[in-house]
């Protein structure tokens, strides 16, 4: 078959022009991005271009915050909560691998913005550095980022300079650890493991009850 006979992957003019609008802005410091036409768009940034890149879609006219959040790409020491416990431990892939738009680090800072007249959305993201976990704040361009990065930190252990006061929501203020890293062991998977696959029980009226009735 020619080439000339095979159709042409669809485009996406609106997220591409996206792309290219925000490299116009912060050149170099946007290491890698992905379009998936007619789907969604994912830019990763230099990290020391974090809040500069939140001010350059901003002004393109992503000015509606969702939400920011990290990821721990680091599969888990502990294995998978779902696998039986009474098994031999199956064999994995320890490699770090970081999704969409690349990376070098084990954790990564995760955001969205949405233009509200095209009605699209851009995930945006950045390497957080493993000997110092710390980013910009991205609360003078985005109030709402407040919560988000408290969140963020308490979870992940990921600071973030300029932030006005990063305390925990959920968690003690003198607890330790972060329990959304991979490496937190949670005692109550270490206890019963889920989904409990040691004490499952039958449900009422299921095929053990017919059985008692037909005897």
């Amino acid at each position: 078959m020619s080439t000339d006979s095979v159709a042409a992957l669809p485009g996406d003019s609106v997220r591409e022009r996206i792309v290219d609008d925000l490299r116009s802005s912060i050149g170099d410091a946007l290491l890698d991005s992905l379009v998936k036409p007619n789907d969604d768009v994912w830019v990763r940034v230099r990290t020391d271009a974090w809040r500069q890149t939140a001010l350059a879609l901003r002004s393109l006219g992503f000015d509606y915050f969702c939400f920011l959040s990290a990821i721990d790409w680091m599969p888990s020491p502990f294995g998978k909560g779902e696998d039986d416990p009474t098994a031999p431990p199956p064999e994995r892939d320890d490699t770090i691998k970081q999704g969409y738009a690349g990376g070098s680090t084990r954790l990564q800072v995760l955001a969205r913005l949405v233009h509200p007249t095209l009605h699209v959305g851009v995930n945006v993201k950045c390497d957080v550095p493993d000997d110092k976990p710390v980013i910009e704040s991205w609360i003078p361009v985005f109030a709402g980022a407040n919560w988000h990065e408290r969140e963020t930190h308490e979870m992940f252990g990921i600071g973030f300079a300029g932030h006005p006061d990063l305390r925990n929501i959920y968690l003690p203020s003198d607890f330790e650890g972060h329990p959304l890293r991979k490496d937190f062991p949670l005692l109550a998977r270490i206890v019963k493991p889920w989904p409990g696959i040691v004490d499952v029980e039958p449900l009422p009226g299921g095929s053990d009850d017919e059985e008692g009735d037909a005897e």
